[in-house]
Order: structure tokens, then C-alpha cells, then sequence
């Protein structure tokens, strides 16, 4: 435990420009303090002691604002960023070396006691706010956008943006990324309304053209008629 504590704290420095000290991290990251609690809380809970896992994971969701199910499993060097209102479900599994920002949610899509929330690889990267739900599973080193609903897998090396979400780009690498560059979703729905603008105005022209040529029809058939 002690071993994975300090990896842990290697990667928040790693991560975040303005850790300063590992002890800083320490005290001060309620990230670090939900993932050591989580760590304790998910021995109790596979240890047959799992009222005590849930009591001590609603102590640190108090304390952290960061809600994980003693149920989850959560691997190595996983770094979660600010973290305030972070939710993690019972059946989840995190990889290692993956960033969790503010307000992401993996959730689950049904009563079903079997596996109902996501599966998270190695070196994804979860945007502040994106909702994961149900059984579905983010490729190795993906990313998913800030604001994101993501209903069906990512595959490796894909970024999924939007709501629902919708793959942007997609290498099939797996490697662990720390420049999280994520295209703008605002950016790239206004994008989409001009291409729709500029479309539904070629379709108005035709329109026109062809309205136009039915009035130079009517109207030379009418002056046959009079003469």
C-alpha cells in the first residue's frame, strides 16, 4: 500500500504543474486523500467487512467531495484532479496511469447486480464533467471531452467529444499522453451549424431556380392563351 501511495504521489506530481512538493500533494490534494481512502475502504470490502467499507467511503466523501464505491477497483498512479463531485460505481474498473478531472461520473445504466458501469484502460485521460454510463469501456489512452455523455465504447487512442459523444479522432495507440489538448465541443457544434447553414442554403437556390423557371413556364403560357 505504501509502495502504491508513493507512485501515486509521483503521478499528481507528474500531472499538475503547480504541485510543488509531494508533501504539499499529500495534505493538500483531496484527490490523493479519496484515492488512500479507496485503497483501505476496497480491502474491507473484499474482506468480507463491507458495512465498514461503506461507512469509511462515506467519511471520505464527506471530507473530499469525491464519491467511490469501495466496490470499484482502481490501479496504479491513478490521478484525480480537483476532484469535487466525482462519482465512481460499485462495478467500475479504473487502469493505471488514468486522469480524472472534476465532475466525471461513472455510473451505471441498470438494476442489474452484475457488471453495469464502465471500464476505464490504461492512460485515458477524463475530461472535467463528462458522464460515462453503463457497461462500456474506454480504449487504452483515449481521451473523453469536458461535458461529454459517452453511452458506447472508445476505442484506443480515440477522443470522444459531444452529447451524446461522438469520435473525433482516432490513432489506436496506446501510450500514456500528458498533453490533453481537447478540440473545443462549442467550437466544433458551431462548426457543424455553419456547414448545415451553408448546405440548407444551397438547397434554398436550387429551390429558387427551379420556382423561378415554373413562373417564366406560367407565364408564357398564359400569353399563348390570350393570343
Amino acid at each position: 500500500m505504501f509502495d502504491d501511495l508513493k507512485q501515486d504521489l509521483q503521478a499528481a506530481k507528474a500531472r499538475d504543474p503547480a504541485a510543488r512538493s509531494s508533501l504539499e500533494i499529500l495534505l493538500c490534494y483531496p484527490g490523493i486523500w479519496a484515492i488512500i481512502f479507496h485503497r483501505v475502504n476496497h480491502w474491507l470490502w473484499t474482506h468480507r467487512l463491507p458495512f465498514w467499507g461503506r461507512f469509511f467511503s462515506q467519511i471520505s466523501r464527506f471530507l473530499t467531495g469525491i464519491e467511490i464505491h469501495p466496490g470499484a477497483q482502481i490501479g496504479k498512479r491513478v490521478f484525480i484532479d480537483h476532484g469535487m463531485g466525482i462519482v465512481i460505481g460499485e462495478t467500475a474498473i479504473v487502469g493505471n496511469d488514468v486522469l480524472i478531472y472534476q465532475g466525471v461520473v461513472l455510473g451505471g445504466t441498470s438494476l442489474s447486480k452484475g457488471k453495469r458501469h464502465p471500464t476505464v484502460e490504461d492512460a485515458v485521460v477524463i475530461g472535467s464533467g463528462a458522464k460515462v454510463l453503463g457497461d462500456i469501456t474506454l480504449g487504452c489512452s483515449s481521451k473523453v471531452g469536458a461535458g461529454a455523455v459517452v453511452l458506447q465504447d472508445v476505442p484506443r487512442g480515440a477522443t470522444a467529444v459531444g452529447v451524446p459523444s461522438r469520435i473525433i479522432h482516432e490513432d489506436r495507440k496506446c501510450v500514456l499522453d500528458l498533453e490533453h489538448e481537447f478540440p473545443d465541443p462549442v467550437s466544433s457544434a458551431i462548426d457543424l451549424l455553419f456547414e448545415r447553414q451553408e448546405e440548407l442554403e444551397k438547397r434554398i437556390n436550387v429551390l429558387s431556380h427551379f420556382h423561378d423557371m415554373d413562373n417564366i413556364e406560367f407565364t408564357h403560357g398564359s400569353e399563348v392563351e390570350e393570343v
